[in-house]
């Protein structure tokens, strides 16, 4: 007895000091851990210094030497977060929320494995940039694009266009593709794999800065972080000489590199059997929008304000791409054009989102000492001037309710302000809706007030009016200028370029004329520029005068809002935060994605609980009366236990399922499964499609349902079977 207690005293110490020293490797962990997130959130915090310290460089309101530290104290913080990572993966840290490769190649297995999406052309070694959607990716991308047409196009009454893919070349040239669309580019001169010039700096700088066994000068690293801070917007001639300098060479097969080149990222064809049409495969679907918007102005009846929205693929032709559906060379867009009157961008439904309340991150605060975002109300924001105007922000608020709904964590949104070197010469406001995934902040969703650009830019390249007509309550008496051409005088000097000198005269803005009017006046001459050709004018061959003229309305270019949403983006970031781990003790962990029902690929599965025909013939009536009620559904019928096929379909995402055993041939009831609580009630047969699609339309909850129908005890091993 005594032996035996000495001995139970041994095991109950052993058990004591295990316990103690699992305690005290989880509390290291979570210490790690810990460090790990502060680390990570100085590491974001000083890149948003960096960022604001760059916009204030500037505009010189701060010096070089300023900015060059804040880069250096990046570097040091990075290099700080990669220490803390390692420990914590020495002393045991786990994968799920720790290690975000992991993460993303547990996703990816699972994403694959599933056949939501795969690499297209598998059988012959895949395209980069190309994906395929197998049953369920093509049902989830489905149902995200029609809950868009909804909370958008149907709810909002806006005008959907569909047009073609493949666009002539004169479309682009107005709208800037051409000349403008393009990254620098090199090759390796063996394989000729192409790069992105600009990613190969940006990783040999911060090579050279970080190298510890041979650390550069002073002046060295002073020069490296100066080139670093302005890599994206180096010249071709720069950037080719600093790839030179830091001997940049091919990442994976360390060759030599060809001379940047410039790179239009968009996909060139040619139209028609001659093949002398000169085409591309557009880079987004706003430019079809745009050349329709004098027929969609006739069609609404010549009122603005109005939306027009597309929703369709667009094609760039991505050096690199990465990232699973985050860089691709097909994606699908989904792009609103809100026309509306520059001198009045209010909205008529904008108090229904003033008190919504999302995650902004203004300049403001970009730039301040915090850098981070913060809830802000939506009227607020445009009160105190951070929101341009009502139109602008009514569409950040839509844009808030549509992401939650198909299923994006609020907390892990927020909507970022361009800083103002960031934005276009021609915007007036921007911000992108981003999203946190395992890559960092990835944007999802461009919100712009792009001013009257666009049509601008079309009205000039096709010569056409591309303006909308306000009729004002009561006539108005203004000064307008008026400029009369000589035509004989300018027939006789110009001969064949009287005619366009003619039209270019008539089609004067105000502003121009004005200053030809003051040119007059000063020297007696002043020139006009015609396409390409400058013709001088004398004062005896054209008058300008501003005359008051009584009007009873105006001719207006209007301004554009523009949502722009990239769908396979939102999937993504859809799937990392719908995407978890669960089991019970002793059993392999199973994944689940905790979709919305609004966008699950199955709205729900019937299993008959064993094979047998009377319940097998329930369960296909029972499917047929789903399939009726619009509700997508499969039924199981094989031999596997009903805890497996729980696991299998909650691994789809399928939100419900419903079990057919024989208390149906007693009391014609089944039970109901919800996914995420494991919880079951029993449901009669007869009101099973009414209750499932009242929980996908969102019009009852599964508490409400639980509240409603007797419970069913789950046996132990039903969902770990």
């Amino acid at each position: 007895r005594i032996l035996l207690g000495w001995a139970g005293l041994r095991v109950t110490s052993y058990r004591l000091c295990a316990q103690q020293r699992s305690f005290a490797k989880m509390s290291s962990l979570e210490a790690l851990q810990q460090a790990i997130e502060a680390a990570q959130e100085a590491v974001g915090k000083q890149g948003d210094t960096v960022r604001s310290l760059k916009a204030e460089l500037k505009d010189g309101k701060v010096d070089r030497a300023v900015v060059d530290a804040a880069i250096q104290k990046l570097q040091e913080l990075k290099l700080d977060l990669d220490t803390k990572t390692k420990d914590y993966e020495k002393a045991g840290g786990k994968m799920s929320s720790q290690s975000k490769e992991q993460l993303r190649a547990a996703l990816a297995t699972t994403l694959e494995r599933r056949l939501f999406y795969v690499p297209s052309f598998k059988l012959y070694g895949s395209v980069a940039g190309f994906y395929d959607f197998g049953p369920p990716g093509c049902a989830i991308k489905q149902n995200v694009t029609q809950a868009w047409r909804q909370h958008f196009v149907l709810e909002e009454n806006m005008l959907e266009v569909e047009c073609p893919a493949v666009t002539p070349e004169i479309v682009l040239k107005a709208s800037g593709h051409v000349d403008r669309f393009t990254d620098f580019m090199v090759r390796d001169v063996k394989t000729g794999d192409c790069y992105r010039a600009d990613h190969l700096l940006e990783a040999a700088l911060e090579a050279f800065l970080e190298d510890k066994k041979n650390p550069p000068s002073k002046e060295a690293a002073h020069e490296a972080r100066e080139l670093l801070a302005g890599v994206g917007e180096l010249k071709e001639d720069t950037l080719g000489a600093a790839l030179k300098k830091y001997g940049v060479v091919a990442p994976d097969t360390k060759n030599d590199i060809s001379a940047p080149f410039p790179f239009n990222l968009m996909f060139k064809t040619s139209i028609g059997p001659k093949g002398d049409m000169v085409g591309f495969l557009r880079p987004e679907t706003a430019q079809g929008i745009f050349v329709n918007f004098r027929d969609l102005l006739y069609y609404n009846g010549g009122k603005l304000p109005f939306a027009a929205a597309q929703i369709g693929n667009s094609y760039r032709n991505e050096i690199s791409p990465r990232a699973g559906l985050l860089r691709v060379r097909e994606f699908t867009q989904a792009e609103i054009e809100h026309f509306v009157n520059p001198e009045d961008k209010s909205h008529p439904r904008f108090k229904e989102v003033a008190d919504l309340a999302p995650l902004l991150y203004s300049r403001e605060l970009q730039m301040g000492e915090e850098k981070k975002p913060k809830p802000i109300k939506l009227g607020d924001a445009v009160a105190r001037g951070i929101i341009a105007n009502e139109t602008l922000a009514y569409f950040i608020g839509r844009t808030w309710l549509y992401f939650q709904r198909v299923g994006i964590n609020p907390e892990r949104m927020r909507f970022r302000q361009h800083l103002q070197h960031e934005m276009a010469h021609y915007a007036n406001d921007c911000w992108d809706g981003e999203v946190e995934t395992t890559y960092g902040w990835v944007e999802c969703v461009g919100l712009a007030d792009r001013s009257a650009f666009d049509l601008t830019a079309h009205s000039k390249m096709s010569k056409q009016d591309m303006t909308a007509y306000e009729k004002f309550p009561e006539p108005k008496v203004v000064d307008m200028v008026k400029v009369v051409a000589n035509k004989k005088e300018i027939g006789v000097a110009f001969k064949k370029d009287a005619k366009a000198i003619g039209e270019a005269l008539e089609s004067l803005p105000e502003c121009d004329a004005m200053e030809m009017k003051a040119a007059l006046e000063a020297s007696g001459s002043c020139t006009l520029k015609v396409g390409s050709d400058t013709f001088t004018l004398t004062a005896s061959m054209l008058t300008i005068t501003k005359e008051p003229t009584k009007l009873s309305g105006r001719n207006y270019t209007p301004g554009v809002i523009e949502p722009s949403f990239g769908i396979g983006r939102i999937m993504y970031c859809m799937f990392e935060h719908a995407f978890y781990t669960r089991g019970g003790e002793g059993n392999e962990a199973r994944t689940v994605f905790k979709f919305t029902p609004l966008v699950a690929p199955i709205k729900a599965t019937v299993f008959p609980l064993i094979q047998k025909p009377e319940l097998n013939d329930v369960a296909r009536k029972l499917s047929s009366a789903l399939t009726t009620a619009g509700l997508s559904n499969i039924v199981d019928t094989t031999g596997n236990t009903i805890g497996r096929r729980y696991a299998r379909t909650d691994e789809i995402g399928v939100p419900y399922a419903i079990t057919v055993d024989f208390q149906v041939v007693s009391d014609s009831t089944v039970t109901l499964r919800e996914r995420d609580t494991m919880s079951q009630v029993r449901v009669p047969l007869a009101e099973v499609p009414g209750v499932v699609r009242a929980l996908v339309d969102g019009a009852s909850s599964w508490s409400e349902v639980a509240a409603k129908y007797p419970a069913v005890v789950r046996k132990d091993d039903e969902e770990d079977a």
